[in-house]
């Protein structure tokens, strides 16, 4: 089977199973009983019925209309396929509202309509105004889709959105800011050449129109040639408005100092001679799908610094619509706009391109991984997994909204929106704020140990972003400096942050010094300690701490946990310090979950046992939670005599020897701890209330266990481990841990000491 088939066959699987289509609908309240059915139904929908009756606003409120979309076609124009009806186009449509979910989180309805009357179709889609908030117009042919629009939107109250006209014009215009300012050009004084006077043609060259294009310096060209003043033949308004006073008839002859290609036509149209016409700094946006107007190899064998764009994903820079239509809506939405009109479609345009020249984010990286993400000719706008695009572009929008007076429901914080919007794509971000504030009213230095790791080097550039942390990185100073340029990151070793050189450091000799002292009894030579901290990072961050010179440290990006945690105990162990457990709160769908122990103590005794629930309680506080601890085991209230089982309940007694400030309760079943009622029917006397958010294991082995089942197959996001009873010194992090995880675990190592409570 030829690589085609395949793909052709991975693709109609990929819709089949495990079930037909993408798309399912899922119930946002509980149906559980029969008070749930009367308040989701009769009587109790009657209510909202009447607020909304009483004032149109509160559909917004106790219904989904708010955040919900519909994507209208009827497949006279769909992708490369032409007309193919509205029935062929429901996978095209049905692969739109997935995106609008999984980017944007914005529900939607694909509605394919056998209708090929513009004029009937407009009045069926405006019939819909009641059930949605917004429009999305997809895949109708031109010039329809310019009646379709224009009918919809004087008599519709809601944003309609012709993405194939202004999600490609939107992203080509951010494609286009940014390409003049890699050849040092600007709109004003551009000649652009367009072939294509379609749908998405012609808006794209409006929006270059509005961004500074002078209307006389844009030359139009079609499957018949130039648009020209006094040409009949396929012409419509929308083609008319670009018609030039001209004797010129052929694309190759309004070629000759051509700054911008734009095509939105066919194969091969644009010829590498034609290339050779326009000015220095050529740029190529060929954007026909599957094949170009000019594929990029041919064009730079004539015109090597061209600037190239296609609308494929195996080149650089794809112009790519969902760069745009998920975040405008939701923008849009979320001000309650009555249209997406010229200065939110500008205000994405400036979002998308201003965070091209931004830092690359670590998850665009991570999903792209081995492509050059640094902004220039190959990188001129951000990929579609960057996570940045829902706050950067939808916060924009918004404002936009309000500053041009279509919202109907004003942000008052667009601030807070901002935040809001990251703790979507961020899951851990709302759990992460008041470790973050606390953090930010410190100003400590937190070493990270491996330096040269990709993840720590993103990590230092947020940390410098978006705390009041000074990172301190052990590396050879030239890998570090390669890499933050081959990285596309701002930050450099010695001006940005302070660098360990391993290699060659002068303060070598007093740590080596400092090494030896603390561990000449316990077997280790003047030769061992000065091998160590030439090649132990690890050790030479501890003995950082130990110095004062750094007020925590990071490690365990590589190699295994109790590895490096038998030199931060060599180093900072004794006295108060001792590693009570590892703490991991586990970010889940319906909130947070922390397990432990799940890497200091194998087996751990009794009395460990009660260090690692007094811990985590103290961590537990550090998010804004109540700690309601429950103890885990095979054995249930003293149900099986097993080894867990009496070491738990002999923690439980340690525990009780005091009066505590928070609420514990075991041993028993991890589903008794988290299911209420099935804990009142086993025991009814327990002191624990609600849904236990804490579990604590007598055995690393269950709390690793159920930490990577959540991680693996629940979608839990991790965050930690947290090292308990080192005084915030020390953390030990995974080998899997991202670079965001990297920013949060810093931020807890960045808050003092005091703030544990």
């Amino acid at each position: 089977m030829s690589d085609s088939q395949n793909l052709r066959q991975a693709a109609l699987n990929y819709h089949e199973f495990p079930r037909p289509g993408k798309l399912e609908i899922r119930a946002t309240k509980p149906m559980a009983n029969g008070r749930d059915l009367a308040r989701a139904y009769s009587p109790g929908v009657a209510e909202a019925c009447t607020e909304i009756q009483a004032d149109a606003a509160n559909a917004a409120r106790y219904t989904s209309r708010g955040n919900l979309v519909a994507v209208v076609s009827n497949g006279s124009a769909v992708l490369g396929l032409g007309n193919i009806g509205a029935l062929a186009s429901k996978p095209v449509m049905e692969g739109k509202a997935v995106l609008f979910k999984n980017f944007a989180g914005i529900d939607c309805f694909d509605i394919e309509v056998n209708e090929s009357d513009p004029e009937k179709l407009a009045d069926i889609v405006c019939a819909l105004e009641p059930t949605f908030g917004a429009i999305n117009l997809e895949d109708i042919k031109a010039p329809d889709c310019f009646v379709v629009e224009k009918l919809c939107r004087e008599r519709m109250n809601i944003p309609v959105f012709h993405d194939d006209q202004h999600g490609t014009a939107i992203v080509v215009g951010a494609a286009a800011k940014n390409a003049l300012h890699v050849a040092g050009k600007s709109f004003e004084d551009i000649k652009i050449v367009s072939t294509g006077g379609g749908a998405a043609g012609i808006a794209c060259l409006n929006m270059l129109v509005k961004l500074g294009v002078k209307r006389e310096n844009i030359w139009l060209c079609d499957i018949h040639g130039l648009v020209y003043e006094g040409r009949e033949e396929d012409m419509n308004p929308q083609k008319a408005a670009f018609a030039q006073a001209s004797d010129k008839r052929t694309l190759d002859e309004v070629m000759d100092g051509a700054d911008l290609f734009l095509g939105l036509s066919g194969p091969n149209v644009l010829q590498p001679d034609m290339v050779a016409k326009m000015a220095k700094r050529p740029i190529i946006f060929a954007l026909a799908n599957p094949t170009p107007e000019i594929m990029p190899e041919a064009a730079r064998k004539v015109a090597p610094d061209a600037i190239i764009a296609t609308g494929r994903s195996d080149f650089p820079n794809q112009v790519n619509n969902v760069l745009c239509f998920p975040f405008i809506f939701r923008g849009a939405l979320d001000v309650g706009a009555t249209e997406i009109n010229d200065e939110m479609q500008i205000a994405c345009v400036d979002g998308i391109a201003e965070l091209a020249r931004a830092t690359t984010s670590a998850e665009a990286a991570a999903a792209y991984k081995g492509e050059q993400l640094n902004f220039g000719a190959d990188y001129l706008i951000p990929k579609p997994f960057d996570p940045r695009l829902v706050a950067v572009v939808s916060s924009a929008v918004a404002k936009a909204a309000m500053e041009s007076g279509v919202a109907t429901r004003p942000i008052e914080d667009i601030t807070a929106y901002k935040q809001k919007l990251n703790q979507t794509v961020f899951k851990s971000a709302l759990l992460m704020r008041p470790v973050f504030e606390a953090a930010r009213a410190a100003a400590r230095r937190i070493v990270f140990a491996e330096g040269e790791d990709e993840r720590v080097l993103r990590a230092a550039q947020a940390i410098l972003e978006e705390t009041t942390e000074t990172p301190i990185l052990i590396g050879r100073p030239e890998v570090i400096e390669r890499r933050c340029e081959k990285l596309g990151l701002d930050v450099r070793p010695g001006r940005d942050f302070q660098l360990v050189n391993p290699e060659n450091d002068p303060r070598y000799y007093d740590y080596w010094n400092s090494y030896h002292k603390v561990m000449q009894r316990r077997g280790v030579t003047p030769d061992l300690a000065k091998a160590i901290m030439r090649t132990n990072t690890t050790a030479i961050g501890a003995i950082m701490v130990h110095r004062g010179e750094a007020d925590s440290l990071l490690c365990g990006t590589f190699g295994e946990y109790r590895w490096h945690l038998n030199y931060v105990q060599q180093v900072l162990g004794g006295g108060t310090y001792s590693p009570h457990g590892a703490l991991s709160m586990m970010i889940l769908e319906d909130g947070p979950l922390f397990i432990a122990d799940t890497h200091v103590h194998v087996e751990p005794t009794p009395e460990q046992i009660a260090e690692t629930v007094i811990g985590a309680a103290r961590h537990v506080r550090r998010f804004g939670l109540a700690p309601k601890i429950a103890l885990c085991s095979q054995s249930q209230f003293g149900n099986i005599s097993c080894d867990t089982g009496s070491r738990l309940r002999a923690a439980i007694e340690i525990l009780d020897d005091k009066r505590r400030d928070f609420v514990y309760e075991g041993e028993m079943n991890i589903d008794t701890a988290l299911d209420p009622e099935l804990r009142e029917r086993i025991f009814p006397n327990s002191r624990l209330e609600g849904a236990a958010n804490v579990l604590i294991f007598a055995h690393a082995d269950a709390a690793s266990g159920v930490r990577n089942i959540l991680k693996m197959r629940a979608g839990g996001l991790e965050v930690g481990p947290i090292l308990m009873g080192m005084g915030n010194r020390a953390h030990i992090v995974s080998p899997s841990i991202t670079a965001r995880g990297l920013l949060n675990m810093a931020a807890i190592a960045g808050t003092p000491v005091a703030h544990y409570g």
